[in-house]
């Protein structure tokens, strides 16, 4: 961090601009969850007005920007400085939130009283979303996941998603979803090119999937995985939050989905989120779950990952699909943890269940340069914990709803 700072000093002193950094560590300095003032996103709301805009005019919006000096090999190492933490972990992987609104209501990830939802001014405009997601591809991100709140009720998502497939050096383009929309979107969002989905699903049962959501719509979402099945995209994931009481009686069921069918049903242990109520008890562990399915599937076969995938995956014999468990709770793998996460109002989280925030949306639109705001975006991942505090720890600490950080 002392070569950042250094390096960072330089490049003020080279642009003449003291004045406007001193600007942003005032901004940087005012609030650890909310940078900036109220005062700040009222001139931005009446300067930037609507939240949207299309992606025709992205590039010529870009050409608006000064031109900045691009950081090359000569100033870099071969993964950036600024995406590798304190204890190595180089983070290639950015889940970006497009909106805090879903169609569903969902248990584990919406109060049942709802949210408060951020004013329209203070989202991330489609410029502001892709604006960042060309500076952290540049520094190396090679995955970038859109979620949300739902990302398919965002109007230019299908705009967003063309515009990120010309990034050079972005490999793949992935999308969690609820599935409401799915099937009638599904063709537009192939031929904008994203390649992999995940799709929510936490009941087999029509009538428990609606206790669950708190909506109906149980048939538009197996819909959307038949038709992304038929379009080719393998496997298909499916996330099933595994809740003690409410559905964990489906293991098995799930399981045997995947016979037929190439999918990767993932079971998630239930999480601790403002608003969700979580109890350790409601919470099934992966491995009481896995013991669970080898009564029925003794000989099941365990398959390889990469170093850093979430998932500890597994395959019956015989079957098309396969199935695994993302053990955040009981068995942590934060040694190996490459993401980074933008909310829809534009704030950082280096970690799910930390509570500390960067906003970057006030930084971009102090006019910071691709420098100033590699800086910031630095310095939040030198500050990334070797892991998260536990799951105890987790549930009396202050953090966002599911829904507002971002699936």
């Amino acid at each position: 961090m002392a070569a950042h700072a250094r390096m960072f000093g330089r490049l003020v002193d080279r642009q003449n601009s003291v004045t406007h950094f001193k600007k942003i560590l005032q901004c940087l300095n005012g609030n650890n969850q909310r940078l900036c003032s109220g005062a700040t996103h009222k001139k931005n709301k009446l300067e930037l007005g609507n939240t949207t805009l299309s992606a025709p005019n992205f590039n010529a919006s870009r050409k608006t920007r000064p031109k900045e000096r691009r950081l090359t090999d000569d100033s870099i190492p071969p993964f950036s400085a600024f995406l590798t933490d304190t204890f190595g972990r180089r983070h290639s992987y950015l889940r970006i939130s497009l909106t805090e609104k879903c169609n569903l209501r969902c248990q584990y990830c919406m109060p049942e009283e709802g949210v408060k939802l951020t004013p329209r001014a203070q989202l991330l405009s489609t410029l502001e979303v892709l604006t960042l997601a060309r500076l952290f591809v540049r520094e190396g991100v090679e995955k970038i996941r859109l979620t949300g709140g739902e990302p398919l009720i965002r109007p230019d998502v299908l705009d967003i998603i063309s515009e990120l497939r010309k990034l050079e050096g972005l490999k793949t383009i992935a999308l969690t979803t609820n599935g409401m929309n799915l099937a009638r979107l599904l063709p537009k969002l192939k031929d904008a090119g994203l390649d992999l989905i995940n799709i929510s699903l936490d009941s087999l049962v029509p009538a428990k999937f609606e206790f669950i959501v708190r909506r109906k719509g149980f048939h538009k979402v197996m819909e959307g995985i038949d038709r992304a099945i038929e379009m080719g995209y393998h496997p298909v994931k499916v996330n099933c939050v595994v809740m003690r009481g409410l559905n964990e009686d489906e293991l098995l069921d799930f399981v045997a989905l995947t016979e037929k069918k190439p999918l990767e049903v993932r079971f998630i242990e239930y999480m601790p989120f403002d608003g969700n109520k979580w109890n350790f008890k409601k919470m099934v562990s992966y491995q009481e779950m896995l013991d669970h399915i080898r009564q029925q599937w003794p000989n099941l076969e365990k398959l390889q990952t990469g170093h850093s995938d979430t998932a500890k995956t597994f395959k019956v014999h015989g079957f098309k699909g396969q199935f695994g468990f993302i053990t955040s709770m009981s068995d942590h793998f934060c040694g190996s943890c490459n993401r980074l996460r933008i909310t829809a109002d534009g704030s950082l989280k280096v970690c799910l269940f930390g509570n500390s925030e960067v906003s970057l949306r006030d930084v971009l639109r102090s006019g910071a340069s691709d420098e100033e705001l590699l800086q910031i975006i630095g310095g939040a991942v030198g500050k990334k914990k070797k892991q998260h505090a536990g799951m105890f720890s987790i549930s009396q600490m202050k953090n966002r709803p599911m829904i507002l950080i971002g699936g």
